[in-house]
């Protein structure tokens, strides 16, 4: 048996169904390329950023399917979590969704809503999925 190359197992890409592509784009956009993300591809019914080897997709969801709307309790994804540098970038994010009127959840445990000494912020994207921002 050969030894697993160093990317086997780890994340390739995650796509995500968005309800309006161009309001999902302009969120997760700032939010990525805040973190290091590039623009990878784009087309008609999608957008993609790209970090090292793996790469978050946006496409848009079909009329047919934006009934009913995404809930993170129902099966499927409870909520992406992302790596920060530091948890000054946690607070320096949290300040910035703030003032871009993003929902902050669980304000009153934060930054500690994940436990004791899990310092992250919670926030929801534009189809309420549930993002978590976790400092090392």
């Amino acid at each position: 048996m050969q030894p697993a190359a160093p990317r086997v197992g780890t994340l390739h890409h995650l796509e995500l169904y968005v309800s309006d592509l161009e309001r999902s784009a302009a969120f997760w956009g700032w939010l990525l390329e805040l973190l290091g993300y590039r623009p990878f591809q784009r087309w008609e019914g999608g957008r993609s950023w790209r970090l090292g080897p793996s790469y978050l997709v946006l496409v848009q969801a079909e009329g047919a399917y934006l009934e009913p709307p995404y809930h993170r309790k129902r099966v499927g994804l409870n909520h992406l979590a992302l790596h920060a540098a530091s948890r000054e970038q946690v607070d320096e994010v949290t300040r910035l969704l703030r003032a871009r009127g993003v929902t902050v959840l669980y304000e009153d445990r934060h930054p500690y809503a994940g436990g004791p000494g899990h310092y992250a912020v919670y926030f929801e994207d534009p189809d309420r999925i549930k993002v978590e921002l976790v400092a090392p």
